[in-house]
């Protein structure tokens, strides 16, 4: 689809890469529903806002109906959670938040607005998911789960509306320089060597997804690889994550850790 036909209804529009998707979006033309807990100001013409809960049954059923309303074409799942840390650290509210923000939402307003993108003559639904939902990593356990999930979700549907007017797409990145990552996630990537890309890099990759219609993009290079070879050799690589669980031991405190809002990675 081009850019400046798309009424995108994005959510986790005010908060990490979010806000960079949103400029991004404004800038190629496209008109924008952003979805924010808190309340925003309008600042350009084309953007609209909607103040909404989507972890809350009422939540989902405000911004289906305001995107019907407002007669959304592309709908973005860029809202989400962290979950960062050794699974005996994260609590078990912690970790029903990653699980309901990361997956069970998407899903769920995915369902709630389907009717109404079947009856545009082309809609797209965009999971924005993470090569951590194809490539297990310790201390993402929680996190990558949600994200593997979302890309299961997201390839069955493709299969599903496969023929109809509506395209499933998934967004791939990795690690992103934004207020997401905690310290100690901080500390991890860089024990690690992980590479880092800047939002507006992932931004960027949105919008050539959504104009490309592909199914999938996996953002940066190994990780493309990665994917590939993880999923092709699975434990044959468990060897290779040595440094990984030594960094996630050095990285992290043996308490609880509370998950902060935001937009995903």
């Amino acid at each position: 689809m081009k850019l400046d036909q798309a009424r995108v209804l994005l959510t986790g529009a005010s908060g990490g890469i979010g806000q960079v998707m949103l400029q991004a979006l404004l800038q190629a033309g496209a008109q924008v529903l952003g979805i924010s807990r808190q309340p925003q100001k309008s600042t350009h013409p084309r953007l609209t806002w909607l103040q909404a809960d989507l972890t809350e049954p009422q939540g989902i059923s405000d911004v289906a109906r305001m995107g019907a309303q407002w007669q959304a074409n592309v709908l973005v799942h860029a809202a989400g959670l962290p979950g960062f840390g050794a699974l005996p650290n994260l609590s078990t509210a912690a970790i029903g938040q990653v699980i309901q923000t990361n997956l069970l939402t998407p899903m769920l307003l995915t369902q709630a607005l389907l009717p109404h993108l079947q009856s545009q003559a082309r809609a797209q639904v965009v999971f924005v998911g993470s090569a951590l939902g194809r490539i297990g990593l310790p201390g993402f356990s929680v996190y990558g789960a949600s994200k593997a999930g979302l890309h299961g979700f997201a390839e069955a549907l493709r299969r599903e509306l496969a023929g109809s007017s509506v395209r499933i797409q998934t967004l791939a990145p990795r690690s992103t320089r934004t207020g997401f990552n905690s310290a100690e996630a901080e500390r991890y990537n860089q024990a690690t060597g992980t590479a880092v890309d800047t939002p507006e890099t992932v931004a960027q990759a949105l919008l050539k997804l959504i104009e490309s219609q592909a199914a999938e993009q996996f953002i940066g290079w190994p990780e493309r690889l990665a994917v590939r070879l993880n999923g092709a050799l699975g434990p044959l690589l468990d060897g290779s994550f040595t440094k990984h669980r030594q960094a996630l031991a050095q990285a992290t405190p043996h308490t609880h850790q509370p998950i902060p809002q935001g937009t995903q990675p």
